[in-house]
């Protein structure tokens, strides 16, 4: 190559990511291993068939990818790309055919990047490293996306979860006045045919709420004079949401706060509407509205079980709609602490726990707001015991009690747990200072057995009673854990143990499972070992949080993990629950529910799963890194 294309060329690749952020020495070694391709308009560049793919870098002229197969000319290309660009970077990276078929739409010249040259270039410059990560992890991204689709096109008989509120509007809005009589507001709701009306100021901001149901609690029944103020028996300051939100964060924020409407406002918090569950839910076959009903009207368990059937029903739908997993397993956790907390009520009226201070705790998945389908029971109690009181007979009426309700969730699904890690079991409820110093053995004398209940207990939340109870005892673990070095350290050493199932010539390892053979353990190997380094980070740097993203973002508000690093993390935690929740949904053998052969994958999920076990073995470098493992 002459001495003036070589300077015209670095003066083209300075131009362009990530080369104009490379080193001389590499940028110049990248220089010399490029070769220039010429391609007419029309021409094919690269197919599926060219193995192994060569990297192709766009100088010139516009590159069209399309989908492999039969393809017609008319049909639309997925992107185009345009110069200072490069392809197929991915299947270069994992060594695999592309998945697209590259053409040119005019003229192209381009320089190619021979597949061995790109390995050296990618051992040798840390820039160009990061920039491949970079973009295969925004892969996760266009798989999320593939999902909706895929699963969108089963189901198009229904509207998605995902539509904007602002389809829901009316083309006018139903609002009153502060002052306006309860029965003016009555008619007005009568006549416009909806089952709300919305009080307003003179700004246009919601002041409150009057539903049909606070016609009849709060006036038909009471016999309220009709001619007062319509502000004197309304819902004062109604859960708003913005127009831009989905039917499904509607539906998450009416299944929290347990309501039927919610006030949708502009930019400038001005009310445009109002959505209720029967706009939402005309579209599902099994809506929130009956399976809520019947978990508040359950005067039983019988009932609730028929609740939990509905819940999970309708749950598989969100699924089958494309609801994403992160959406999803809050979602089926929320509808879940519903159930319990209605067990638990039900259970209490035959229980004499009348002024004595408790709470309920979650464990494990649920404690961390991550359940999927298939989940059974962690749970425990904490409780206060008088001064004047016998502690332990107070704690055998705790345990009939919890006897009770751990029956009563394995009748609506919630199978017993197999560890008896349970509220009814003695070792499990305790009083505020035996969980302390429960926690405290656990944590000074860190044996496998604690490390193992470390992972259990340590993810706790409380779903009824006293809540304080749970929100101080959090607190003083983490001013215990917070200085345990040798605690974490050992913790960490035994995260470590499940490494990703990456193999260093071949894309993946598998395991001896005789059972399910060719096969990767998603939990074990993927969502584990992520979960296991967000508790740890969480209980060395006083992290409150129980979720495991929640741990994470929380990681990185407090610049202990970079946030792009943790936003490729979280979305290759969530792709791989994306995965255990479909082998769930279609039933897979049990044993197999978190199993996947990634010969079954298509090519793009392939990747995608590949690069979301990178994402896991960079967080647990960062653990080697900080705990000199």
């Amino acid at each position: 190559m002459l001495a003036e294309s070589r300077t015209e060329l670095l003066a083209f690749l300075r131009q362009h990511a990530p080369f104009k952020d490379m080193g001389a020495f590499a940028l110049d070694a990248l220089a010399s291993s490029l070769s220039p391709v010429a391609v007419p308009g029309g021409g094919l560049i690269l197919t599926p068939r060219d193995m192994p793919p060569d990297l192709f870098i766009i100088e010139s002229g516009r590159v069209q990818a399309r989908q492999a197969g039969d393809v017609n000319l008319t049909d639309r290309p997925l992107y185009e790309l345009l110069p200072g660009q490069s392809f197929p970077l991915a299947a270069v990276a994992a060594r695999r055919s592309a998945i697209n078929v590259y053409s040119a739409v005019d003229d192209v010249l381009l320089w190619r990047l021979a597949s061995a040259d790109f390995f050296k270039l990618l051992l040798g410059s840390c820039e160009f490293n990061r920039f491949v990560l970079d973009h295969v992890a925004g892969l996760l991204d266009a798989a999320r996306r593939q999902i909706e689709i895929q699963f969108g096109q089963r189901n198009v008989d229904q509207q998605p979860l995902n539509s904007q509120l602002s389809a829901f509007l009316r083309p006018t809005v139903i609002s009153v006045t502060a002052q306006t009589p309860i029965r003016q507001a009555m008619e007005t709701m009568v006549q416009a045919k909806v089952g709300s009306v919305i009080v307003t100021d003179a700004d246009n901001r919601s002041l409150g709420i009057f539903t049909q149901s606070d016609a009849l609690r709060r006036v038909v029944i009471p016999d309220y004079p009709t001619v007062a103020p319509i502000e004197e028996v309304m819902t004062t300051a109604p859960v708003t949401i913005p127009a831009q939100a989905t039917a499904y964060d509607a539906m998450l924020a009416m299944a929290t706060h347990g309501i039927r409407h919610l006030v949708i406002v502009d930019a400038g918090e001005r009310v445009a509407g109002v959505v209720s569950e029967r706009d939402l839910f005309a579209m599902q076959r099994i809506g929130l509205r009956n399976v809520r009903r019947v978990i508040e009207a359950a005067a039983d368990i019988d009932s609730l079980s028929q609740a939990a059937g509905d819940v999970r029903r309708l749950c598989l739908n969100m699924l089958g709609q494309g609801v994403s997993a992160e959406q999803l397993t809050q979602f089926i956790s929320g509808l879940n602490d519903n159930l319990t907390r209605r067990v638990i009520e039900i259970n209490l009226a035959q229980h004499d726990l009348f002024g004595l201070d408790w709470a309920w705790l979650a464990f494990g998945s649920e404690g961390r707001d991550e359940q999927t389908f298939s989940t059974d029971q962690d749970n425990g109690i904490i409780f206060i015991c008088p001064d004047f009181a016998d502690r332990d007979a107070l704690q055998l009426r705790f345990l009939d009690f919890a006897r009770d309700v751990n029956q009563g969730l394995a009748c609506c699904g919630f199978p017993l747990c197999k560890g008896n890690i349970m509220a009814s079991n003695p070792l499990w409820c305790l009083t505020q200072d035996e969980w302390q110093e429960r926690f405290t053995q656990w944590i000074r004398a860190p044996e496998p057995e604690a490390l193992l209940n470390a992972t259990i207990f340590f993810d706790f939340r409380p779903l009824y009673g006293n809540l304080a109870l749970a929100k101080a005892l959090r607190k003083w673990l983490l001013g215990m854990s917070g200085n345990a070095r040798l605690f974490l350290r050992l913790m960490a050493e035994n995260a470590l143990k499940s490494a990703p199932p990456l193999g260093v010539i071949r894309d993946f390892v598998f395991d001896s499972k005789a059972d399910f053979p060719h096969t990767l353990d998603l939990k074990a190997f993927g969502a584990r070992p992520v979960v296991d380094a967000a508790r740890i980070i969480a209980l060395a740097h006083g992290i409150p949080h129980s979720s495991t993203v929640e741990r994470l973002r929380a990681a990185a508000e407090q610049k202990l993990l970079g946030n792009d690093d943790v936003h490729a993390v979280i979305e290759g935690f969530f792709f791989i629950q994306q995965l255990r929740l479909q082998n769930q949904r279609g039933g897979t053998a049990p044993g197999g529910e978190n199993r996947v052969d990634p010969d079954q994958l298509n090519e793009l999920d392939r990747q995608v799963l590949k690069e979301a076990f990178k994402q896991v073995k960079r967080l647990q470098s960062r653990l080697q890194l900080e705990y000199r493992l």
